[in-house]
């Protein structure tokens, strides 16, 4: 009995000198796959893709309460409506996915969305198109077993890099720059064509942006952002376009902080911002509007350092990849999901053209006369059979029972009264459609190029890059902020200088 305790309380020892470990990896596993980071293929986070699969399991071509689809989704997403309700909104707001309705924020004021019960939502013509297909699509069971959801969706469109994407996940995070939808499509093909190719970020905010050090968007490369400042008139600076992440509120304090720090010197600061960015900044008579300009790339906001940091899950795993590298897997990706879409389509039609020929065959030669005097369903089946088989040689596959019984169940009307140049019209037809399509797998390369330069050409105006590729000239901090500085003098005792603020301003 003594020997059996000490046994267990062993056991139980060992047990609880790995649960950490355990628990921790397993922790980490599930918000590094489940939760952080994107898939590789489709582009999507686990949240994005249920609500994807949920819009479309509900698309209609009307507009849907966003509280809806949310509560649709929560059947394939366990982790509450709020999340479900930001992720959304994100997608919504970069304007490729969901077709919005109603007070969505806005992305230069920073203003949230209007609550989910008094916005709408549907799915874009480009993604039903693009996004989905259910016969390429392979499924999973949801969290708790009631439902199928995607494992991946069959995204024929390089999706991560045209969004863009940010995650922290447990010990990973990820930081992929949004692309030019145009551009992607362009560098797909010259991928096919066996060409070189460049990618660089591009931002719906605009903006001006310095790329030397982009490295491909992998980890170690980063890239200067900054807003686009226009000089109005000599007293006058105004903002037109925001650097990336970056909205008109952090842009003003990060102005305000400055100045109160005697970084810039500024008489106001207004922001007229609605569909278009305006932050007018007003200078005082003695300021240069030059070297304000620069002091405002200096000590603000204005100009913004990021470090991109490409990790996907590939598969099962995280891994850190080029920018040019997820576009290659993608296209290739996409090459194999039009195959696919091919063979299906292919084994269709051909099962159609099979059935129309039985169909043909069965009408044309009267062989429906054949079972008028026979007395069982066995019979009727064996009697058709035999009455097939002088005229079947030409068919692609052997006649099986489940050909025989759809047969039997043609209507009179269709057997009484034949159009027999129908039934020939509609197998040429058939066979058309199958050379065309046997066309294509022949040629899986020239087709996918067709494919990329029609989603291009349906989906691609409007498109055009935002922000504009520059190289920034070096500011000098120091000189910037010394012509910025306040100066004031101590006249009694001889001292002049930038902290003595309560004795009289020079300048």
């Amino acid at each position: 009995m003594q020997e059996n305790i000490h046994n267990n309380h062993e056991e139980s020892l060992k047990k609880v000198s790995g649960l950490y470990k355990d628990w921790f990896l397993d922790y980490a596993s599930y918000v590094i796959l489940d939760r952080a980071i994107p898939s590789v293929f489709d582009g999507f986070k686990p949240v994005q893709r249920r609500i994807m699969h949920s819009m479309r399991e509900l698309e209609d071509g009307r507009y849907n309460k966003v509280a809806n689809l949310v509560g649709n989704t929560m059947k394939y997403h366990p982790h509450g409506d709020a999340s479900i309700t930001d992720a959304m909104v994100q997608i919504g707001q970069k304007e490729l996915l969901i077709d919005t309705q109603g007070n969505w924020g806005n992305i230069y004021t920073g203003d949230a969305a209007a609550a989910p019960r008094y916005i709408e939502a549907r799915l874009t013509p480009f993604a039903l198109e693009v996004v989905f297909n259910p016969k390429t699509t392979h499924w999973a069971k949801s969290y708790d077993g009631r439902n199928n959801e995607p494992v991946d969706l069959p995204v024929k469109f390089p999706l991560l890099l045209a969004q863009g994407v940010e995650g922290i996940g447990v010990g990973l995070s990820t930081k992929i720059m949004p692309h030019n939808f145009n551009e992607l499509i362009d560098a797909s093909v010259l991928y096919l064509k066996g060409r070189k190719f460049q990618l660089y970020p591009d931002f719906l905010t605009a903006g001006l942006l310095d790329v030397s050090n982009y490295n491909d968007g992998e980890r170690g490369g980063k890239i200067r952002a900054r807003a686009r400042t226009l000089q109005k008139d000599k007293n006058t600076l105004c903002i037109t376009e925001l650097p990336y992440g970056k909205n008109t509120s952090d842009l003003i304090d990060s102005i305000i902080k400055a100045n109160e720090k005697g970084k810039i010197k500024i008489k106001k600061i207004e922001d007229n911002t609605s569909d278009t960015v305006e932050i007018n900044i007003y200078l005082t008579n003695e300021v240069s509007p030059d070297k304000t300009m620069d002091a405002l790339y200096a000590f603000t906001d204005c100009e913004i350092s990021i470090s991109p940091n490409a990790c996907v899950i590939v598969g099962d795993k995280p891994m850190f990849l080029t920018v040019s590298e997820i576009l290659r897997r993608n296209t290739d990706h996409t090459v194999s999901l039009l195959q696919k879409e091919l063979e299906i389509e292919l084994n269709e039609l051909q099962e159609n053209w099979h059935f129309s020929s039985l169909e043909r065959i069965f009408i044309e030669n009267r062989i429906y006369h054949d079972i008028e005097e026979v007395k069982s369903w066995e019979e009727v089946l064996k009697t058709i059979a035999e009455g097939l088989k002088p005229h079947t040689g030409h068919l692609l596959r052997a006649v099986t029972q489940e050909d025989i019984l759809k047969l039997t169940e043609i209507r009179i009307k269709r057997i009484s009264f034949p159009d027999l140049d129908k039934f020939k019209a509609n197998i040429l037809a058939l066979e058309g459609k199958i050379e065309e399509v046997k066309h294509h797998l022949a040629h899986l390369t020239a087709y996918a190029i067709d494919y990329y330069t029609g989603i291009k050409k349906k989906y691609g105006k409007g498109k055009e890059r935002r922000t504009e590729l520059r190289v920034f000239d070096t500011i000098d901090a120091a000189k910037v902020a010394v012509a910025n500085e306040k100066f004031y003098v101590n006249r009694e005792e001889g001292f002049i200088g930038t902290s003595l603020k309560k004795d009289e301003y020079l300048f």
